[in-house]
């Protein structure tokens, strides 16, 4: 984390919130031992979810290939102020953004704001295609901390080929603006983050993205790994380089989840992902959101954590994680604090 966002963090914090977080990781480690599924805290982090729609086409998203089976749309001002109102005195983390792209929801900036005004430090992470003069202002208005630009080329060649439909120069230069902005209003805020997900069709760039990040002025340059749901068996996009891909080939020719894989999980106590429609999801692996715990636009969001139903869940991770399919193709299988 950068220094700006870790003083932002820090001046948001509260003895409640950090209580909270203790809470939460005394439980997690009393429920390890035990092999049990006691959680005395709130989460201390949320996705949320500004909409499902998208104005790109990439082939490893359900958003772009418009292949949801859930509930679609976008989420409303009522219950992103229903889940602020009832979780801000011990959330610490809001990134709005699951599925989909937020800007795309006329209300993201009222979302943020609203979030903010209760000291929560809020992230989100965009295509960069909605950076014009009127949303680059609000979104310093709203007091958003942390922008992440998806850019995975240096040309409209090299970009296209994952970000179907994209214009690359519209987000080279809605990145130009968004920096223009922040000197202009003299705002450290939001921390700007160029990320490149890795595949074998740009790996070669990464020498070159480093020249570009440098020459545009962005905050920072992060190189992700690509999530592929059919992989086993090869996939053509995943990186020759090990060192960028979540996946190794095996002697027999097939592949695997590069990481080590354990039964726990710290996400099932720190975190939660609510989608547009208020279905609640364990993390943001569960893209279609087929492992939904209950729904905010019936229940209390304690009322959710607290069940039976979510207890169950957690407990099933102890005994065997691998027979949770969006387990299997998880990237944080050896890290607690994922």
């Amino acid at each position: 984390m950068h220094r700006s966002e870790l003083i932002a963090l820090i001046r948001f914090s509260s003895i409640k919130r950090i209580v909270n977080i203790f809470k939460l990781y005394f439980s997690f480690i009393k429920s390890r031992i035990f092999k049990s599924s006691k959680v005395y805290g709130l989460p201390m982090a949320l996705s949320i979810e500004p909409t499902t729609s998208c104005n790109l086409g990439c082939p490893e998203c359900p958003s772009g290939l418009k292949e949801f089976t859930r509930k679609i749309g976008n989420l409303s001002m009522s219950l992103n102020k229903k889940i602020i109102d009832e979780l801000s005195e011990n959330l610490t983390y809001i990134n709005y953004y699951f599925q989909g792209e937020p800007f795309i929801n006329k209300n993201f900036f009222d979302f943020v704001q609203y979030a903010t005004s209760k000291k929560i430090f809020c992230s989100t992470s965009t295509n960069g295609h909605f950076l014009n003069d009127k949303n680059c202002k609000k979104t310093i208005d709203s007091g958003l901390k942390r922008l992440i630009i998806s850019i995975d080329g240096n040309s409209q060649e090299t970009y296209e080929i994952y970000r179907k439909k994209g214009n690359y120069n519209k987000v080279i230069e809605g990145t130009k603006n968004i920096l223009r902005w922040k000197k202009k209003l003299n705002s450290q805020y939001p921390h700007i983050i160029f990320q490149f997900l890795v595949v074998r069709t740009n790996e070669h760039l990464i020498e070159e993205m480093k020249i570009l990040a440098n020459e545009i002025g962005v905050d920072e340059l992060r190189f992700k790994t690509a999530q592929l749901y059919n992989y086993e068996d090869g996939n053509e996009l995943i990186p020759d380089n090990e060192n960028y891909s979540r996946y190794v080939k095996l002697k027999n020719g097939k592949y695997k989840i590069k990481n080590k894989f354990y039964n726990h999980c710290w996400r099932m106590w720190s975190s939660a992902v609510i989608t547009s429609k208020g279905g609640v999801v364990p993390c943001c692996f569960d893209k279609d959101a087929r492992h939904t715990l209950g729904n905010l636009e019936n229940d209390s969001f304690k009322k959710v954590w607290f069940s039976n139903y979510y207890n169950n869940f957690r407990k099933q991770i102890f005994l065997d994680r691998k027979e949770i399919e969006i387990c299997r193709n998880c990237s944080e299988g050896s890290k607690v604090w994922a």
